[in-house]
């Protein structure tokens, strides 16, 4: 019972790792160029996720003075903040390498990254 109450207890950074995970394998194992690019996505929501995770607090507050004048605990902005800043890096990416991937279909007609291995095999000979 112990042990199942230790996963509970740390069920959100299970599944941070396990989106992670996911994108890890989407980037690693597909040859298409859009499917990479969704993996990175998949990667950056789990990283967001992990930061939600760390910045939770049982019974916490927002970081908002109380009118009352009672002692609470507050959450952490900070893991907000770095969300924020991620979300921005992580749009940047994907415009950038979408962009990429239209100038590549432009130059080779497809965006499998094996057939573009294999058009540079021929052009070489």
């Amino acid at each position: 019972m112990n042990l199942v109450n230790d996963i509970l207890a740390h069920v959100n950074f299970i599944g941070a790792m396990a989106l992670f995970v996911i994108g890890l394998y989407m980037v690693v194992t597909h040859s298409n160029l859009i499917k990479r690019i969704m993996g990175i996505n998949i990667m950056g929501t789990a990283i967001f996720y992990f930061f939600i995770a760390v910045g939770n607090v049982e019974d916490g507050a927002p970081p908002l003075l109380d009118p009352d004048g009672n002692a609470l605990t507050f959450i952490n902005p900070l893991p907000s903040v770095l969300i924020l800043t991620g979300i921005v890096v992580v749009v940047s990416i994907t415009v950038y390498s979408l962009s990429l991937v239209v100038r590549i279909y432009e130059t080779y007609g497809t965006i499998d990254q094996k057939e573009m291995a294999q058009i540079e095999a021929e052009d070489d000979d």
